[in-house]
């Protein structure tokens, strides 16, 4: 039964999806991106990635759905352009096509099954994956968390400056 409800939300994040790029309004398409972002949540609690689930929550659908919606409406997009651009250009498409699918295969092939360090299986099983996320976070990575920390500080410094302006 936990099979087929796995993957009834894996089968309806493709049609969710399909949705989503083929809407003419773009509120409705990042309405559709909304229940898509929920769907992967879901499917992250399947995976007993807690933490993940609530982080695809609080930052795609929370803020970055928000970003969308802030850019569409800021633009002032009432709807996409009616024109067919990009239809003759079918080598291109093969060729990006091509292009992923090679990028995949390296990907995948790059995998390994065994992983041998500190943030073992059984690690994570005895402290919590939210906390071994915390720990290597805040301990191997802290350069990088503080980084990302600033870059993500420029653009809320620039909204506020434009709103400003504005007034």
């Amino acid at each position: 039964m936990i099979y087929l409800i796995f993957a009834y939300f894996c089968l309806s994040m493709v049609g969710i999806t399909t949705m989503a790029l083929t809407r003419k309004n773009p509120v409705h398409a990042v309405l559709w991106l909304l229940l898509l972002f929920l769907h992967v949540a879901v499917v992250y609690l399947f995976l007993n990635a807690e933490f993940l689930s609530m982080a695809q929550i609080i930052v795609y659908a929370g803020a970055i759905l928000v970003m969308f919606l802030f850019t569409i409406f800021f633009i002032g997009a009432k709807e996409l352009s009616k024109e067919k651009r990009y239809i003759k250009l079918w080598e291109g498409r093969l060729l990006i096509g091509l292009a992923m699918t090679a990028a995949a295969i390296v990907a995948l092939s790059k995998i390994k099954t065994t992983f041998s360090g500190k943030y073992t299986i059984s690690f994570i099983e005895k402290t919590g994956n939210t906390y071994a996320i915390g720990e290597m976070l805040f301990n191997e990575y802290s350069l990088a968390f503080f980084m990302v920390g600033v870059i993500l500080l420029i653009p809320m410094i620039a909204v506020g400056v434009i709103a400003r302006k504005l007034r």
